[in-house]
């Protein structure tokens, strides 16, 4: 009898284990050979999504961009259907740090060398590529380094495209984005995503953002404006995917 239960506990494990594995989207939260298994089964688009760590005015937290871009990421792979993602690049050209230029004039910015930001996410879809991935999709959430990540996206796809391999620059979940840096609609978006109310000073909202410029006026964020803003970015680039992809592996 006890044995029998220890059986039936195992084979619970295994398959909570097993269902786990399924469910996530992330690699990182997953084995190298949960991560082949998902890729022999058909999930063979890798997600790879630059954030960023900046100053966003003194009622957002810095990390607004990699948040973002972890959340969109999730929405944009459970409507493709066939997507992983790879960890999200936390750091992107945000200004001199010499200099002080830029988002490098607050405490807690973070900025790479374009030339640096590049090799980095050419390296990431290199590696999407050995693990088996057929379409790499690169895209990114902070204004700045936007045209490296195409320039990468179409050197990588030149050479993989006589493999059948395509790697594609993603703009459309940046482009769809509106408002200032900071503003309103950026506190929306960030409030509609943080369950734990954490990531926007409430106590702030009111207050105009002299760093930011003056129409970075964050009063009127809501979480129900924040989420069509969302499912606006995420319509827009799952289509743009499906055009890019179409006919491809």
């Amino acid at each position: 009898m006890v044995n029998k239960i220890l059986s039936l506990l195992l084979l619970a494990g295994l398959f909570t284990s097993s269902a786990r594995a399924e469910n996530s989207l992330f690699i990182e939260e997953m084995t190298w050979t949960e991560v082949a298994a998902s890729i022999k089964s058909g999930k063979q688009t890798a997600i790879i999504y630059a954030g960023s760590t900046e100053q966003n005015g003194p009622h957002m937290v810095l990390g607004k961009h990699n948040l973002m871009a972890r959340h969109l990421a999730a929405m944009i792979a459970r409507e493709l259907g066939n997507a992983l993602i790879y960890p999200v690049l936390p750091f992107a050209p945000t200004g001199d740090a010499a200099l002080r230029s830029g988002h490098m004039r607050f405490p807690g910015s973070i900025s790479l060398r374009e030339e640096v930001f590049g090799s980095v996410i050419q390296d990431v879809a290199i590696s999407a590529v050995a693990a088996g991935f057929r379409n790499v999709l690169i895209m990114g959430d902070h204004g700045e380094g936007q045209k490296r990540l195409a320039a990468v996206a179409k050197e990588l796809d030149a050479g993989t495209r006589p493999y059948g391999i395509r790697v594609f620059y993603v703009d459309a979940v940046y482009t769809q984005a509106t408002g200032e840096h900071g503003g309103r609609e950026d506190s929306s978006m960030l409030m509609a995503i943080d369950d734990q109310s954490q990531w926007v000073r409430k106590d702030r909202l009111g207050q105009a953002d002299p760093a930011n410029g003056a129409d970075a006026e964050p009063k009127g964020a809501s979480i129900d404006e924040g989420r069509r803003l969302i499912d606006a970015r995420v319509q827009a680039a799952v289509r743009q995917i499906r055009e890019l992809t179409a006919g491809a592996p």
